[in-house]
């Protein structure tokens, strides 16, 4: 998790904007002093409207604050700002959003953002509609490259019976991004290591049809994919993600959407000029020799399936790399990681293989956070304890750049 200064616990500002998701963040308070940090509640005056201080001053390390103009610190949020390892708004409104990215300072939370050097985890949740405008996205972007963190909204239910993106993204996925801020992967003004390079990464598990209905897949659910896409945009690099998965994506980001091993390596055929290739992708092993054109009937009983090998995508890539691209394999193992992921790196002929095992509780698919270890062809390993999948996924390009450099 980290610690604060001196290795007091961590200190947390949560920052609650007005909006109705506001009581999810009830709970992300409570996750986070279950963890160990200290939490120091700034409410908008708005956000009083939709859930009550007192519950904030029930549960949080300090009572919850709205106005600069409390009892208490003098200069409420230089104090604030000073104190805080780490800022993490949620909700964060359109308006919030709007107002953070200006600069302006208007309240007590706005006027923390401003005054703290520490870095901020944004949790925007609002309607699609609000969502996809495109004031907002222009906002989200300003803010990510000052070095803000965004946890992007799940696509749901919302407020009034609509389904769209913009749903608050869960507690469990909040906290693991401010565990990662605290971890200083994510800090403020992160190193833009990767302008100028091209990156391709791959993310999600593919789907083999059976029929028209039914499909061979895996338990991918494409996160540490798309994190990694994330954090190499943030980092400079022009980025292409091919995905599996219909997860909200930053501006900037060229995503190409694929469903089988063959759409996949037909997309990433096109990419080779590309500076580094992470193939996250959880690439189906086997697929149907022949779907069925119709649906497959119950009734007809069990069917009868003849497989075959999808192909290797990867050492396919590796086959005709041209002279200086990095190449990023993953294994998701069980039993035997280390020894398993080391014939895999042999086998596939990549620079770094990143392996993790999946039956460990908190890693792997379709959690928030991973715990991996990176094998390099040069016989280096790092090990990177279970932390968010942002972090991971600096630390993967970490390695990366550390690669680039020496070619």
């Amino acid at each position: 998790m980290g610690e604060g200064r001196g290795g007091e616990p961590p200190f947390v500002v949560l920052g609650v904007g007005a909006g109705i998701a506001a009581y999810k963040a009830v709970e992300v308070c409570r996750r986070l002093v279950d963890a160990g940090m200290h939490v120091a509640p700034v409410l908008t005056e708005h956000a009083q409207r939709f859930v009550g201080r007192t519950t904030f001053d029930a549960l949080a390390s300090e009572p919850a604050r709205v106005s600069v103009w409390e009892g208490g610190a003098p200069i409420a949020h230089t104090r604030l700002g000073q104190l805080a390892d780490v800022v993490v708004v949620a909700p964060a409104t359109a308006d919030l959003l709007g107002r953070a990215a200006a600069g302006l300072a208007d309240d007590l939370l706005t006027t923390t953002l401003v005054a703290t050097r520490a870095p901020v985890v944004l949790c925007p949740a609002m309607h699609t509609e609000m969502w996809e405008h495109p004031a907002v996205q222009e906002n989200l972007s300003v803010l990510k490259r000052r070095g803000a963190v965004v946890v992007p909204p799940d696509t749901g239910r919302l407020a009034g019976g609509d389904v769209g993106t913009g749903r608050l993204a869960e507690p469990e996925r909040i906290v693991a991004a401010v565990v990662g801020a605290l971890s200083g992967r994510e800090r403020v003004g992160h190193a833009r290591d990767l302008v100028g390079r091209r990156v391709l990464v791959t993310a999600g598990g593919t789907r083999e049809p059976i029929d028209p209905v039914r499909v061979i897949t895996n338990r991918s659910s494409g996160k540490q994919g798309h994190a990694l896409a994330e954090a190499a945009h943030r980092r400079g690099a022009d980025v292409v993600l091919v995905t599996t998965t219909s997860l909200p994506t930053s501006p900037g980001i060229d995503v190409v959407r694929v469903e089988t091993a063959a759409d996949l390596e037909q997309a990433v055929a096109g990419y080779g000029a590309a500076d580094v290739v992470v193939m996250a992708a959880a690439v189906a092993d086997f697929r149907p020799v022949a779907a069925a054109g119709t649906k497959l009937h119950k009734a007809d009983g069990p069917p009868s399936l003849v497989l075959e090998p999808t192909p290797d995508v990867l050492r396919g890539l590796a086959a005709r790399r041209r002279v200086g691209q990095v190449l990023v394999g993953f294994a998701a193992e069980t039993d035997d990681v280390l020894e398993r992921a080391r014939g895999k790196l042999a086998a596939k002929g990549v620079d770094l293989l990143v392996a993790n095992d999946v039956s460990a509780p908190g890693v792997g698919f379709d959690h928030d956070t991973n715990a991996v270890s990176i094998l390099g062809a040069d016989g280096t390993l790092t090990d990177v304890p279970l932390t968010s999948k942002d972090a991971v996924a600096d630390a993967v390009l970490d390695r990366v750049v550390a690669l680039l450099a020496g070619r």
